[in-house]
């Protein structure tokens, strides 16, 4: 698994654990009893989030070699409706909230220009950056950008040449630490968390969406133009 799915995971089990109580003998554990935590805790989740929980739960029962935890769940149908790209207007607001950290600039910077996923621009490292052809290679293909981008960059990187480019803002404790791919050897920072990006960018834009719930990163990409 990778960090972010093992932090998920971990918020789960947690979860699980405080509302069963955590002496529960691991062998009074029924599928009865957690199907009665997700319906009280989970029950009006989204799909997605409901999936989730269930995959930890089945996961552990895996590796624990229990009788399958979560049989009493039924996996959801999920509906992604289409996300709708933030219009000239909305990014120009975006742009011009104050006192934007460098890094979040950067990252709603090059998520815009480049058109890329967010998981592949989070996943980028510094050594992967061609800055003088402002692109960068991203498994079999290239995240590229623009001047916007090309200004904040080096900004960001302060001199920095290895490790991941967008970093979290404290060093994890003894008990968090990363791989090393997901840790910068410089500042001893681990990458940063889509799940951490995500919050913040709907904090920033929370008083700029109507329905006050904030934008998502996903709207960050350019509209299509019509042919």
């Amino acid at each position: 698994m990778d960090a972010a799915t093992r932090r998920s995971y971990g918020q789960t089990l947690r979860r699980l654990c405080r509302t069963l109580g955590e002496q529960l003998p691991l062998t009074s554990l029924t599928a009865d009893a957690v199907t009665r935590v997700f319906v009280t805790t989970w029950g009006g989740a989204a799909a997605a989030t409901w999936n989730r929980h269930r995959s930890a739960v089945r996961s552990f029962g895996a590796w624990a070699a229990l009788d399958d935890p979560a049989v009493g769940l039924d996996r959801r149908t999920e509906t992604r409706p289409r996300t709708r790209p933030l219009d000239s207007a909305q990014l120009d607001a975006v742009w011009d909230l104050p006192d934007l950290p460098l890094r979040e600039k950067t990252l709603w910077r090059l998520l815009h220009e480049s058109a890329a996923g967010v998981s592949a621009v989070l996943a980028l490292n510094v050594e992967d950056l061609d800055l003088d052809d402002r692109r960068a290679r991203a498994g079999d293909t290239w995240v590229a950008w623009r001047s916007g981008t090309a200004r904040l960059l080096p900004r960001l990187l302060a001199g920095r040449t290895r490790g991941p480019v967008f970093l979290s803002d404290r060093r994890p404790g003894p008990a968090r630490t990363p791989g090393p791919a997901d840790l910068c050897p410089d500042t001893g920072r681990r990458r940063l968390s889509y799940e951490r990006a995500e919050y913040l960018f709907k904090q920033a834009t929370r008083a700029l969406d109507p329905a006050r719930d904030g934008y998502t990163l996903r709207r960050l990409k350019p509209r299509r133009r019509a042919r």
